[in-house]
């Protein structure tokens, strides 16, 4: 049986300070910390979650905060690129933000849509697309008004070891479908409005290495509980080693690796961020499973501080 999913339902990267981290994406990039909470294979380290008001599936990203840690090298087996995708007419808005606040950019044009390309305050690449698809955010912060700001995800571009490999994943066992090619890449797209563009680059690049300013792993979305395990029994259907289903609190996740080095899991929608939180309080302060709870004393006084804030445009 043929299995589609919709889309990105989140991507994870390293990163290294977490008040850096949250000056940029809430700060600068005007999205909401729907969540504060913690590593739960590494209780010592925050995990941060960032998207649209209510932090929809395909808007979120995640984070690993390892300040000090080594950096990470970009290659193959990684997702290249992470692409938000903003309103249509806008990214002249975000021309002027990125400028005010110092960030070096560089205008692409792939697959006839022009991109503003960056990095993040410790490397991660980054890119905005505008396009007419996918609900505004209903989010507005630091400066950044609901009207322009991100939507979500516009998709990602993925580095591969193997790109054939690859391609033929997304198609006969994620369920994209391929439409596009040009010189550098070929793109595929799922049935969802955000989260649903994928560029993979034809050319294999050197394997890169986990660190600060490289992202841990892609993740896809399953509708529901049900089509979780579905997709846990497809995957295995093909020859990949999948985990155990693992709680994560807001979703469930699996993950294998596909065949050109990438990290993928499949993610459920429900429950959402509003599972341990109200919508109006999403974010505030940081939340722990019931095993962790015993040490929220000692987590509290040595975690460093993590709040989002406007900031002051660089001078």
């Amino acid at each position: 049986m043929q299995k589609h999913t919709s889309g990105i339902h989140h991507i994870s990267a390293i990163v290294g300070n977490p008040q850096e981290n949250v000056d940029f994406y809430a700060g600068v990039l005007g999205l909401r910390m729907v969540k504060k909470t913690v590593n739960y294979d590494d209780p010592g380290t925050y995990h941060l979650y960032f998207g649209n008001d209510t932090g929809s599936p395909g808007s979120i990203i995640t984070f690993f905060p390892w300040p000090n840690a080594y950096r990470g090298r970009l290659g193959s087996g990684q997702v290249g690129i992470t692409s938000y995708v903003v309103p249509e007419d806008t990214l002249g808005f975000w021309e002027e933000r990125l400028t005010k606040f110092k960030i070096t950019f560089k205008k692409r044009r792939r697959f006839d849509e022009d991109y503003l390309q960056f990095q993040d305050s410790h490397g991660l690449h980054v890119e905005l697309v505008a396009r007419k698809a996918g609900a505004n955010s209903e989010w507005g912060f630091g400066g950044v008004p609901s009207n322009k700001a991100i939507k979500g995800f516009g998709g990602a571009v993925l580095l591969t070891a193997a790109p054939e490999k690859t391609m033929k994943t997304l198609v006969e066992v994620m369920g994209l479908e391929k439409v596009g090619e040009e010189r550098e890449f070929v793109r595929f797209q799922s049935t969802s409005d955000i989260g649903n563009v994928i560029d993979v680059k034809k050319v294999a690049l050197p394997m890169g290495s986990i660190g600060v300013g490289t992202v841990h792993h892609i993740a896809w979305r399953a509708n529901d509980f049900a089509d979780h395990h579905e997709w846990s029994k497809h995957i295995s259907r093909f020859g990949f080693g999948v985990t155990p289903i693992k709680n994560r609190q807001y979703f469930d996740a699996i993950y294998f690796r596909e065949h050109g080095g990438i990290l993928f899991e499949i993610a459920t929608d429900p429950p959402g961020f509003a599972y341990d939180e109200s919508y109006e309080t999403m974010g505030s302060n940081l939340m722990l499973p019931s095993w962790l709870e015993e040490k929220r004393e000692s987590m509290e006084t040595t975690l460093l501080p993590a709040i989002p804030r406007v900031l002051e445009e660089d001078k």
